[in-house]
């Protein structure tokens, strides 16, 4: 038969990337970017300009198919292989990324009548706009007792779905009514390439609230948030949920068309990004944390159990390996606060001398940063420059930064945001292990991994523990690619479980980080200062970045 290839699509927040692999041993023949024509739509709507409040997050429907037409026809080119040989196809996406759509899945947005009204566009997962709502939901749930919030860490985020489809019926009625279904993005993208409009387990179970044994929360539920949303799940949340590699259905002539690809190539449900990424780091069994490093991080464990544990995004039975509780937990900004340093307050001179240097800002800062001894810099930051997604789960949390003085220097408060973000993460695993769910190994992917070698020595002196790193550059594409060859199935040259792939096409690099003993023993003494601010700021004994919050909204 020859070998077998497999493609998956990565959908992340600013760009989205394919990566054609072979399905013998995960070897990646070839991969493309395509950053997003729209990018984040976070100030104004395109073409007509309308403003748009603060903490929105939007996105343009079809800069997804852009990434399609464009990336898929590019690593057939670059691998030279017969599209005939590409068996499955494989999509995974950031989440929750929502869109309304009408009866015939056409997103609302495109619509001339509604394209000027924000509430008919596709809101990112970063959107945090429907905070209110998403406070009420869990009040209301709480105190109904309801039975699906401590698998959710006690807290449903403003980022899931219920409270981004309540802040439409709220504010944009009307777009409510003319929606036939709000869809995770990733299973339109699925629907655009099949013409099969089906629900994946993955973000039905951590993002909308959806249960393998239970199904949604009950009709009355709803019907206490809101008597509008009492149908809801019987409605505009209908449709087939689907678990995990399975067939979502064959490439339509058109997509095929589209991409250069055969018509009825098996294409798997959608899934989420970091989710994706477990398997194709071979992570099929529990007390393994997998780090999905990027603009913000999820982290991924598997459990045999099913626990709770304080602010963790869900535990999902199945929701990332089969035979296994799924449970996340996660960080709203981590590459995106670096980001924002070095784009909104880096002096000039840096920018001078990385260019002067040849290497990026980033880099430079890093190298000057690296000279530095941890706690020599006097710093301390707390890390909720896009609020706290675990174990707060508060999008109104703002960020921090302690120490300085007139001799501090970009490169210190650079420094003390890295370590700002391996606190962060060091008290989600606390959060799992003090808990019962164990965390004995540290794995990391993504894009930060493979760029700042200071970062990850930092996660791993803070975690104390050793961090193992993704060989592939795209591993949450690798994963999506190895679920594509499971939905094409042994019989056409695939796998019939996730396992067997991971098996034969997950792969580590040999180089780890390992903690350094007397780097452990000063961050442990900055995280206890780091965890105190923490409590006094996120736990209500001081709401200062609440009330500025409120200051700034009410003179904007």
């Amino acid at each position: 038969m020859g070998n077998k290839y497999a493609i998956g699509v990565d959908y992340g927040t600013e760009s989205g990337r394919a990566v054609l692999v072979d399905l013998n041993d995960g070897t990646e023949l070839a991969d493309h970017v395509t950053p997003y024509p729209h990018n984040v739509i976070d100030e104004q709507l395109p073409e007509s300009g309308v403003k748009l409040d603060m903490d929105w997050a939007l996105q343009h429907p079809a800069d997804y198919i852009t990434v399609l037409k464009q990336s898929i026809p590019a690593v057939l080119k670059l691998s030279g292989i017969d599209p005939a040989d590409v068996i499955g196809l494989g999509v995974d996406f950031t989440a929750c990324t929502m869109l309304p759509v009408d009866e015939k899945g056409v997103p609302l947005c495109f619509d001339p009548e509604l394209k000027d009204q924000p509430h008919s566009w596709l809101k990112l997962w970063k959107h945090h706009a429907a905070q209110d709502e998403a406070n009420l939901l869990n009040e209301i749930a709480a105190q109904r007792g309801e039975t699906f919030l401590p698998r959710y860490g006690g807290k449903i985020s403003s980022e899931w779905m219920i409270a981004k489809i309540w802040q439409i019926l709220n504010e944009a009625p009307h777009i409510y009514e003319r929606t036939d279904l709000f869809l995770e993005a990733t299973d339109w993208v699925i629907a655009q390439m099949t013409g099969n409009t089906v629900r994946n387990s993955c973000t039905a179970g951590y993002k909308s609230i959806w249960h393998k044994q239970d199904g949604y929360p009950s009709k009355d539920f709803f019907k206490a948030l809101d008597p509008r949303l009492e149908h809801l799940t019987d409605t505009k949340l209908r449709g087939e949920v689907l678990p995990l590699g399975s067939k979502a259905g064959g490439l339509t002539e058109a997509m095929a068309a589209l991409t250069g690809l055969k018509a009825g190539t098996a294409v798997a449900v959608g899934n989420v990004d970091a989710h994706a990424a477990v398997p194709a780091v071979g992570v099929v069994t529990p007390g393994k944390l997998v780090m999905a490093m990027g603009t913000s991080i999820c982290h991924m464990l598997l459990g045999d159990h099913e626990k709770q544990v304080e602010g963790m995004c869900g535990v999902v039975e199945d929701g990332i390996i089969p035979g296994y509780m799924g449970y996340e937990a996660g960080q709203s900004a981590v590459g995106d606060i670096f980001a924002w340093y070095v784009e909104q307050a880096v002096p000039a001179y840096v920018h001078e001398a990385a260019a002067s240097d040849h290497i990026s800002v980033h880099e430079w800062l890093e190298r000057q940063a690296s000279a530095y001894q941890p706690g020599q810099s006097g710093l301390l930051a707390l890390d909720w420059w896009n609020g706290n997604r675990s174990v707060l789960v508060d999008t109104d949390l703002t960020g921090l930064l302690v120490g300085c003085t007139l001799l501090t220097k970009p490169e210190e408060i650079y420094r003390a945001l890295l370590e700002s973000t391996a606190f962060g993460t060091r008290k989600i695993i606390d959060a799992f292990h003090d808990n019962g769910v164990e965390v004995e190994e540290l794995y990391a992917c993504g894009g930060l991994p493979q760029k700042n070698k200071l970062l990850m020595q930092i996660y791993a002196d803070v975690t104390n523990r050793e961090i193992k790193i993704a060989a592939s550059k795209q591993t949450p594409a690798l994963g999506a690619a190895m679920f594509g060859a499971v939905a094409a199935g042994s019989a056409n040259g695939g796998y019939d479980t996730i396992v067997e792939a991971a098996q034969q096409m997950a792969r580590i690099r040999e180089e780890t980080f390992k903690p350094i003993p007397a780097n452990v023993e000063v961050y442990e003494k900055l995280y206890q200062e780091y965890s105190k601010l923490h409590e006094y700021f996120g736990r209500g004994a001081n709401d200062v970045m609440k009330r500025l919050k409120a200051i700034k909204e009410e003179i904007k």
